[in-house]
This record gives structure tokens, sequence and C-alpha cells, in this order.
């Protein structure tokens, strides 16, 4: 048996397994992900036991298998746009949005994921705007609103990476209180403005304990690390291991930010169609910066 029939049968039960539970939208990569936790199910193994995987099978025999079939996957999203060139589009238009308070706002490393929580309503089930980090600086009148709301939060969604780690460091040294440490919970009192700077993102802990798949930049982490990390994850981190959030299943992954931003638990909007179809999956905050 060649490889390609293997590709495209494991590629049509990724879908399935991606798209559930009710129908949710995913990415590109995170469908390949959800290939690799096929052909390879030792993700399934017990979590005290922590270790990551490689990927079985390289990215571009997937894009090759995926080419043919991509208008057979109803809930494969398109490719993110770039980022659009001068202020947005829709500033003028919708300027009097920006004259109420905003308790909460996501700044997301990945634009795939960004438009990925967007496509699948995450923004209204937490009522949260949602930025990719690509488009920083907010504008000013966003800001604005953040100050307004008094105790406001920007919460940071990055992966477990160099790359990652740095886009937390950008939003926290742009609109957390100026050189003020990283916390083991991955933020930082308020700054004069009264706007708290939160991760959101993996660390290798967590990875680990999710057995994903892992990948290698060319460099490692050089800069500082968050308080709270061990020593084994500073090592892991400086040998230029990386986990992207696109690794995570599409299910678990809206289910714990809506949890994260609703802030465990507490009183949130109305549930919706969104939560119900994510209601099964159980997270436990893997996305936050480790209590030590």
């Amino acid at each position: 048996m060649t490889l390609r029939p293997l590709l495209d049968g494991a590629l049509t039960v990724a879908a399935g397994r991606a798209g559930a539970p009710g129908g949710l939208r995913y990415t590109e990569r995170q469908l390949y992900y959800e290939l690799c936790r096929v052909l390879q199910p030792l993700h399934a193994g017990p979590r005290r036991i922590p270790y990551t995987l490689a990927p079985p099978v390289r990215y571009a025999r997937f894009a090759a298998a995926l080419a043919a079939r991509r208008d057979e996957l109803p809930g494969l999203l398109p490719p993110a746009a770039p980022r659009p060139a001068g202020p947005r589009a829709d500033a003028a238009e919708e300027s009097d949005l920006y004259d109420y308070g905003l308790p909460r706002l996501l700044v997301c490393q990945s634009r795939e994921i960004t438009a990925m929580l967007i496509a699948n309503d995450l923004h209204l089930e937490a009522a949260c705007p949602i930025v990719p980090a690509d488009e920083l600086p907010l504008d000013e009148r966003l800001v604005g609103a953040l100050e307004r709301a008094g105790g406001a939060v920007v919460h940071v969604l990055h992966d477990a990476s160099p790359s990652g780690l740095a886009c937390f460091e950008q939003v926290r040294a742009a609109y957390g209180p100026a050189g003020a440490p990283v916390t083991a919970a991955g933020s930082a009192d308020a700054g004069p403005t009264g706007v708290r700077v939160r991760s959101m993102g993996l660390v290798p802990r967590h990875a680990n304990t999710l057995h994903l798949t892992s990948g290698r930049g060319p460099h490692g982490h050089r800069g500082p690390l968050p308080a709270g990390l061990r020593p084994e994850e500073r090592a892991w981190l400086g040998s230029g291991r990386t986990i992207e959030l696109a690794a995570v299943a599409p299910a678990r992954l809206l289910h714990t930010v809506i949890r994260r931003l609703r802030g465990g638990g507490t009183a949130g909007p109305r549930r919706t169609s969104l939560h119900r179809r994510v209601r099964t999956v159980r997270g436990s905050g893997f996305l936050s910066w480790p209590a030590g």
C-alpha cells in the first residue's frame, strides 16, 4: 500500500474529528495535527507520563494530499487574509462601539487561530473582541474603551515557543505596567492605565501532559523567561523546541479559551450553540502559565 491512499483515508477521519462536535470550523494546520493524531495515536497515553511526539508525516505530504480534496471538507477554513494595509476599514463605520467600557480583549499570536475562533463565534460566546497580534498597536479608541472599563484584562493566546514568548512580551510592554516582572500565573499588576495583561499561552508542561506534536525552530529562546517555569521547561525552550496552538484539538482549544475568558466559571453570557457543541470537552485551564 502506498502512502497516498493511507493519507487519504486518514485525512477523512481527521477532518471528521477536527469538526466534532457539531461542525466546528478549523484551520489547515489544525487539520494537519489532527492527521498526526490519527496516524500516530500515542497522544492517548497516560497523562501522568509526560512526553511530546514527533510528526509522523511531513507537512508537504499532507498539503499535497489536501490539495486534491480541499473542496470536500466544508469545515476547513480558507487561508487567513494577510494583514490589511493602512487603518482598519470598519474603524469609522463602528466608531460608536469605542464609547463603551471593554472589560476584556483577546490578542492571538496566530492570524489563522484568530480567524478560527471568530468563525466558531467565540467572540460572541465570550463577549470578547479578538485581534491578531500582527495588527498591533491597538486602535487608541479601543485602548480607551479598556481603560474606561476599570480593571480590564488583555489576554494573549500564544504558542509554546520563542516567538510565542516574544508575542506576550510585546503586548505586555505596550499595554501592561512598565518594567513589571511576569508572575508565575503569567500576568502582571495593572499598569498606569489600569489594564492588566495575562498570558493564555502554552508552556512545555502542558504540551507534555497533552502529548502534543512538537516541532523545532532554528534557535532557542534567549530572553527572560516567565517565573514558574521548571528547569526542564527552560531547557526545553532553550533547545528550540516549539508547540503550536494549532496542535491542540479545535474543540479543546475553544472550550478552554472560553473558560479562561469567563474566569474559570464565573458569571457570563448565556450559553449559546457554541457552548453546547463543546460542553462535552473537558479542559482544565492548560492555557495558562503554571502556578509554580
